[in-house]
């Protein structure tokens, strides 16, 4: 079961800034190519830091002398320093959390719900080798149900539980995977439906799969 990496998703022309870069420019720059972030890079090509939507806001945030509230003294002086910086150097973000390209796609996606990112730099060999966002990662949905369907009866019954497809049928509609049918032992049932859910683009797994015997109760020992 071959799993896909944020390489495999990941934005490789990426729109970037040095650390010179004007306020305006990188404004210009996300807002002409609809990114949420920016990387900005220092004179050897190293990943320097990252400017995102909310740097850029806080300028606006701070208007006139406002101070947003609920912030505390640490972040509110950093809030406060980005608001009146005029290029990346002042904006950016650092050290910077990025994934390397070999990164499953559950893993990147686990990252960006943890901090709350839109958006990560892949870095490989010390040197930016793309991005990757939200919506990149939902491109495992992207399959057919005939591609899913394949892969559960191919690689999950056939090559990994060694199961007669004949004796479990399954129904792939939008992603959900239907099963029906019967094995042999009990204890099979939740290992097939837990690595049919694994599968890429699967939405959700139904079953009511039966079965021949429940080896899941222990055997009693014989009467002397």
């Amino acid at each position: 079961m071959k799993r896909r990496t944020v390489e495999d998703v990941m934005t490789r022309n990426v729109v970037t800034v040095t650390e010179d870069t004007p306020f305006a420019e990188i404004a210009g720059a996300m807002a002409e190519h609809r990114v949420s972030a920016v990387p900005v890079l220092d004179e050897d090509g190293r990943l320097a830091g990252i400017v995102t939507e909310a740097d850029l806001l806080r300028k606006e945030e701070y208007r006139g002398g406002a101070e947003p509230r609920r912030l505390t003294l640490r972040r509110h002086a950093k809030a406060e320093a980005k608001a009146g910086a005029v290029d990346a150097r002042g904006l950016m973000s650092r050290p910077v959390v990025t994934v390397p390209p070999h990164t499953s796609i559950a893993q990147a996606a686990r990252l960006l719900n943890t901090h709350g990112f839109k958006a990560v730099p892949v870095v490989k060999n010390g040197h930016l080798a793309g991005i990757v966002a939200r919506r990149d990662l939902l491109q495992v949905f992207h399959r057919s149900d005939t591609d899913i369907r394949d892969e559960i009866i191919n690689d999950v019954l056939i090559c990994r539980l060694w199961q007669d497809p004949a004796d479990v049928h399954v129904r792939v509609q939008e992603g959900v995977v239907h099963l029906t049918g019967r094995v042999e032992q009990k204890s099979l049932i939740p290992i097939i439906v837990r690595m049919t859910a694994a599968t890429e683009g699967v939405v959700d797994v139904v079953h009511t799969l039966g079965f021949d015997h429940d080896d899941t109760r222990p055997t009693p020992y014989p009467r002397a």
